[in-house]
C-alpha cells in the first residue's frame, strides 16, 4: 500500500469479490476473527466490499493512518498475507454478503 491506496486497482478487487461472490458459499468459520475488535470488525467489512485505506478513513471519519494502523492489525490477527485474503475471511464469516 502507498500513500493509502491499495495494491490491487478498485475495479481489479471488485473483479475479484464478483468472481468469489459467484461460488457457493461454505459458511467457514475465521477462528481468529473472535480476536478482533469491533471497530476492525468495521473495517474488514469495508475492506471485504473492496474499500481503499482512503475510502475507509472516509467512511468511518478516521484518519488515513489509523485506517492503515487498522489493516495492519487484521493482517497481524488473522495471519493473512494481503487484502486479498482480508477479503476471502470478510465473506467467509459472513461480515460481507456476496452479490445476488
Amino acid at each position: 500500500m502507498a500513500d493509502g491506496d491499495a495494491l490491487l486497482a478498485p475495479g481489479v478487487t471488485r473483479r475479484l469479490i464478483a468472481q468469489f461472490a459467484g461460488r457457493p458459499a461454505t459458511a467457514v468459520e475465521h477462528p481468529a476473527v473472535e480476536g478482533i475488535t469491533d471497530r476492525e470488525g468495521e473495517v474488514l467489512t469495508l475492506i471485504g466490499r473492496g474499500m481503499t485505506n482512503s475510502e475507509i478513513a472516509a467512511d468511518l471519519h478516521i484518519s488515513i493512518a489509523t485506517a492503515k494502523a487498522h489493516v495492519a492489525h487484521l493482517l497481524t490477527k488473522l495471519g493473512a498475507r494481503d487484502r486479498v485474503q482480508l477479503v476471502i475471511a470478510a465473506y467467509e464469516t459472513g461480515l460481507v454478503a456476496p452479490f445476488r
